[in-house]
């Protein structure tokens, strides 16, 4: 599956234990987003843009109105890096 440069980082951040957290406007839709790193580092590469293509590919998930994290989908789309753990 094709995915960009940095949909990759952001899959290989989510992959490492990070997850995306969203906010909600009075109307119910998703206004913002921040990916964090699992140490908490925000990532700045992770625009509204992107995380549309990513959930719409369902490639990040968000189970019980929780932070988006990575699918099974998602983990089989990430091109391995020398880094992972």
């Amino acid at each position: 599956m094709n995915v960009s440069r940095d949909g990759q980082r952001v899959l290989h951040v989510l992959a490492q234990g990070g997850c995306i957290r969203h906010y909600k406007d009075d109307d119910g839709r998703i206004f913002e987003i921040e990916c964090l790193t699992r140490e908490g580092w925000l990532l700045s590469v992770c625009t509204m843009e992107l995380f549309k293509s990513l959930r719409q590919r369902s490639l990040i998930a968000s189970s019980n109105s929780g932070p988006y994290r990575i699918t099974r989908l998602g983990l089989q789309a990430v091109r391995s890096r020398p880094d992972n753990r």
